[in-house]
């Protein structure tokens, strides 16, 4: 990203936020007439060259607010600002890309064909440069249909980048991609974001929120429930996971100990949820025959569905 794109014409620094969301509200009707509510009064702030999880379950308005940034459909109230400006006037400017999940592909073109036909939408476009950091240039030569869904996946990639947009969502961006090509692919969006990128990318793999971004937003029922970086996140849920190797007597007589949650048994380790790891632990190291004893703090799966789940049901969520 070059100094002019981060400045206006004047010189003045322009404000330091890529996204702003104000009391935004989208309702749709279903198939019966009703109105239901997709997105009820979501505040978000992005601020430029942070990489974001956008996580929530089914339902929770992640497309709706999704489609909002990119311009493809307008809230019913509030506002929705990129870089100062309307979302759809920042799509027009090129200053926002997006890698969704299907579509935008003609199977009978090769990847290149393909790249270099859109890149001629976008003047002075680098076709050889975006192939190369999407990890796409040994395909070049093959057919979009001939490409896995990972393999298109990496297109779409290359395809967001050729208007050098200053901000990418991305959705369920590695969806198809085996290990290494997620890897690749994170590696070359950290990068970018070092450059100052803006990114924001919904997923259902936690473990790549929990990895690679440097917040987490969860939304449930159209609204905001959880912000921060991902550690934060998981110490609004108390307690560890203590496992072992146990005879079934001694996991027995430990599940009753008043630091134990609950009990579950994978292969041969036995899953202790915990209140207090260090009085389990001291437990299981002076009145049992444990071994191979591990200790392991929440994950961001589990925040995500103590959190999710409380607000569904009415209760004071985690603290």
């Amino acid at each position: 990203m070059t100094e002019t794109q981060l400045r206006p014409a004047s010189g003045e620094v322009t404000s330091p936020d890529a996204a702003v969301l104000s009391a935004v509200v989208k309702r749709f009707a279903n198939a019966k007439g009703e109105e239901f509510t997709a997105v009820d009064g979501l505040d978000l702030r992005i601020r430029r060259g942070e990489v974001v999880a956008f996580l929530g379950p089914n339902g929770a308005g992640k497309t709706t607010t999704i489609d909002m940034l990119l311009g493809l459909t307008r809230p019913d109230s509030g506002q929705v600002e990129l870089f100062g400006e309307a979302a759809q006037q920042a799509v027009r400017a090129g200053r926002v890309a997006a890698v969704l999940q299907s579509g935008g592909l003609l199977p009978d073109l090769t990847v290149e064909a393909t790249v270099r036909m859109l890149g001629s939408l976008h003047p002075g476009a680098d076709p050889e440069t975006v192939m190369s950091r999407a990890g796409v240039t040994r395909l070049r030569d093959r057919r979009v249909s001939e490409c896995s869904g990972g393999e298109q996946q990496r297109l779409r990639f290359a395809i967001a980048l050729l208007s050098d947009p200053e901000f990418l969502v991305l959705d369920e961006p590695t969806a198809g991609m085996d290990v290494a090509a997620r890897r690749e692919f994170w590696a070359t969006v950290r990068e970018d974001a070092r450059r100052g990128m803006t990114v924001l990318f919904a997923t259902h793999y936690m473990e790549e929120a929990d990895q690679f971004a440097d917040r987490v937003v969860m939304v449930d029922q159209g609204r905001v429930v959880a912000d921060g970086s991902a550690s934060s996140i998981r110490a609004r849920i108390s307690g560890r996971t203590v496992s072992a190797l146990i005879s079934p007597q001694d996991a027995a007589s430990v599940a009753g100990s008043p630091s134990v949650r609950s009990v579950a048994v994978r292969g041969e380790r036995h899953y202790f949820d915990s209140t207090d790891s260090d009085a389990l632990l001291r437990l299981l190291v002076t009145r049992t025959s444990a071994t191979e004893i591990e200790v392991a703090p929440r994950s961001l799966e589990e925040a995500f569905m103590a959190i999710t789940h409380a607000g569904r049901t009415g209760q004071e969520g985690p603290r």
